[in-house]
């Protein structure tokens, strides 16, 4: 049975997944089902959110674990009275913080994501504007605005691996493909040859991008394991030609992903 996981939130519930994913991924034996209460931030919404979770409670047979970054005690004193596991991500990391300022908190609702910084929003949707701009190998004249440009073949990361650089670093990431000329030759295409410092490749098992291709393109060519096993060799050996840093991204999250080529590429956080 999937154990059933909620995660609860005044705001976009993006904090309470984060830190709650982080945390049950040490117990990866065990299947959860997933689900998140977003905008409840008045008594009524936390009272209908509570009969939630005791419906999950009473259909399952097994407590809910509930990750919780609700900011009003009146909000969260509902909750807690639900027949579930009550993780408080507030109260955890808020109370030591407060006794070590010597301040108490706002604890004001949605605070934690509120624009007061719009200057760093601003240059992170402009980051993420470059990345659908430069996509796919268009926008080719624009490279010079680039803090990194990722090559690849078909289906190995290159697009979500950008666009996450962009919206959580503030990173101009452009991507490239290395289509069939490229790896055939083993040549670097002329729109590359001027940005080398720039570019970071990505791999992946042919195994295992096989299986990416066979759900968009099934039983074709473009995804067949001995096509697959020939980009991917002839792309290792044209990194190593050209001396591209490249990681292999076949067992990593796009987090991760990004967050090794941030360290690999030694690019600076923008915002």
């Amino acid at each position: 049975m999937k154990r059933p996981v909620i995660y609860i939130s005044d705001s976009t519930g993006i904090t309470a997944e984060t830190l709650g994913h982080s945390l049950l991924t040490q117990f990866s034996d065990l299947e959860y089902e997933t689900f998140t209460l977003r905008f409840i931030n008045t008594v009524e919404k936390a009272t209908q959110a509570a009969e939630v979770i005791q419906r999950f409670s009473q259909e399952n047979g097994v407590r809910p674990i509930v990750f919780s970054t609700l900011v009003e005690d009146s909000l969260q004193q509902i909750i807690i009275k639900c027949d579930c596991l009550f993780i408080d991500f507030m109260q955890t990391f808020i109370q030591p913080l407060e006794q070590e300022l010597a301040t108490p908190a706002h604890r004001e609702v949605g605070h934690s994501h509120g624009m007061t910084e719009m200057k760093a929003y601003q240059e992170r949707m402009s980051a993420v504007n470059y990345a659908l701009q430069c996509d796919d190998g268009i926008g080719v004249q624009h490279y010079d605005k680039a803090d990194v440009i990722m090559l690849g073949v078909s289906r190995s990361g290159k697009t979500p691996s950008c666009v996450y650089l962009a919206m959580h670093f503030g990173i101009f990431a452009a991507n490239y493909p290395l289509v069939e000329g490229d790896i055939e030759r083993l040549v670097l295409p002329e729109s590359l040859k001027k940005y080398r410092e720039k570019l970071f490749g990505l791999t992946i098992t042919p195994e295992r991008l096989h299986q990416i291709r066979s759900e968009r393109r099934p039983n074709s060519e473009y995804a067949s394991l001995h096509q697959c096993q020939y980009e991917l060799r002839q792309v290792e050996a044209l990194y190593r030609q050209f001396g591209i840093d490249y990681l292999n991204v076949t067992r990593m999250s796009v987090e991760e992903i990004a967050t090794s080529i941030m360290i690999r590429a030694d690019l600076k956080q923008h915002a």
